[in-house]
């Protein structure tokens, strides 16, 4: 990872701040890892789409809240499913990606879902 200077890092449950200039780290393991620009706050989890993508950040940092966390997911994606089928698709991934365990990937589909959701919502405003 190269990090930018002052860019906050989550890993494995630690926030860490990187100093006044440019860094580069290397993992050797497995670590839950967030950037501060891939980092939702709650706040800013103001659609359902976003809460969708906030959920699959909570379940890749606080695995001891997952069983909560992924009822929760499931709900939301079955809400967004049933209000726009066309996200059934990427809903059907990020279910997969986090039953393996693959919750960085599933936040980046979650992502592309925020994105169609912002799409959908622009186009409803303007039919108005």
């Amino acid at each position: 990872l190269t990090l930018r200077p002052k860019e906050k890092l989550f890993l494995n449950g630690a926030v860490l701040v990187n100093g006044d200039v440019r860094a580069d780290l290397t993992l050797l393991n497995d670590a839950s890892v967030l950037r501060e620009k891939d980092i939702m706050t709650e706040k800013e989890a103001n659609t359902v789409c976003k809460q969708i993508y906030f959920l699959v950040q909570l379940i890749y940092i606080d695995q001891p809240n997952l069983a909560d966390y992924r009822q929760k997911l499931d709900t939301k994606l079955l809400d967004v499913t049933d209000a726009a089928p066309s996200m059934r698709p990427l809903a059907g991934q990020i279910r997969a990606l986090v039953s393996e365990g693959d919750y960085y990937h599933a936040m980046k589909v979650a992502r592309k879902l925020i994105s169609i959701e912002k799409e959908l919502l622009e186009n409803a405003a303007r039919s108005y």
